[in-house]
């Protein structure tokens, strides 16, 4: 896929984006080589690949999940001006 001078012009209008046509021509001919380069990688066959979360297979090292403060719900809950069943309530401020 490639894109013609016009379509470049047309997205910098629909992008509301003033675009001169130098700026269209240099546009244009990143946009192609971004698009060769996609029309490349999807020519790869990736069959068989199992998909990566990261770049490096690197290992996170965790802590464990465990509660270090004591509950002071009550404690926060007691200056607020209205709450119920454990909620701050607010005034509907959308109808």
């Amino acid at each position: 896929m490639s894109l013609s001078l016009e379509q470049v012009r047309r997205i910098a209008q629909l992008a509301r984006i003033e675009i001169s046509d130098a700026e269209a021509e240099s546009t244009l001919g990143h946009l192609n080589g971004i698009f060769s380069l996609i029309e490349k990688m999807q020519a790869v066959d990736t069959r068989g690949v199992e998909p990566m979360a990261h770049a490096q297979d690197l290992a996170q090292r965790l802590r464990d999940d465990a509660v270090t403060e004591t509950n002071r719900r009550e404690a926060y809950q007691a200056v607020a001006p209205e709450t119920e069943a454990g909620l701050y309530l607010v005034p509907k401020v959308i109808e």
